[in-house]
């Protein structure tokens, strides 16, 4: 007779398997390219570096000037431009202050950059700022201000009469005309990484009306007297 044998029972521990949690895929979105950069091949290596369209030296901007009294434009004094010069704004301010030894004044001054891409600054004060602001002020109105359309600036023939005797002299008239998306999009991008201004013009000193664009580096912005005395006498 056979006698059955029962197994003995057998308990299994259940194992559990720690799983580490999946890591969390932080997704970044990669910042735009500038619209400012361009692509530039090196013809000796084959690669193509990014470059920027605008040539600037920080607080030194090529001086662009209008000579009133004889209605044109030049850089430096020396190099004529004409009566008239056109140009999307990268930067500009309205301002009150004391600069180039001319005494207190109302000034604009207006940044942009010339068909060469190099970084320039004009200044204008008396009628002409006025005239600017009858420029600014239906922009403001359409939601749009200057960084978005392209300003022609001329010279308008003005006289007047004193003790019988006729004098002439100019006056800036500003004009505008809408401006290529992607000028403007190199533009904004370029004010919004580099600081534009103008180390002669600027005295910490200035009662600012309207501005945009406009930065003036942290280090720089309250230059001692004698540094300040000294920009202006070399202007």
């Amino acid at each position: 007779m056979s006698t059955a044998t029962k197994a003995p029972k057998t308990t299994t521990a259940a194992t559990v398997q720690a799983v580490a949690p999946a890591p969390v895929m932080s997704i970044v979105a990669a910042a735009p390219r500038p619209a400012y950069l361009l692509d530039k091949l090196d013809e000796a290596t084959g690669e193509v570096a990014q470059v920027p369209a605008f040539r600037y030296l920080p607080g030194h901007p090529r001086q662009v000037r209008f000579d009133a009294k004889a209605g044109q434009f030049n850089i430096n004094g020396t190099v004529p431009l004409g009566a008239s010069i056109s140009f999307v704004p990268l930067a500009w301010r309205v301002f009150q202050d004391d600069i180039l030894n001319m005494g207190r004044k109302l000034w604009a001054e207006l940044f942009f950059a010339d068909e060469k891409g190099a970084v320039c600054a004009v200044l204008f004060h008396g009628y002409s700022v006025e005239n600017l602001y009858r420029l600014i002020e239906p922009l403001f109105y359409d939601d749009l201000t200057l960084a978005d359309v392209r300003v022609t600036v001329t010279a308008e023939k003005k006289q007047t009469t004193k003790d019988g005797k006729t004098a002439t002299y100019y006056i800036a008239q500003f004009s505008y005309v809408a401006a290529d998306a992607a000028e403007v999009a190199a533009r904004r991008d370029f004010a919004r990484d580099f600081p534009i201004w103008r180390a002669e013009t600027h005295t910490g000193k200035a009662d600012m009306r309207i501005q945009h664009g406009y930065t003036v580096p942290a280090a720089d912005e309250a230059p001692a007297e004698d540094e300040a005395e000294a920009l202006a006498i070399a202007a």
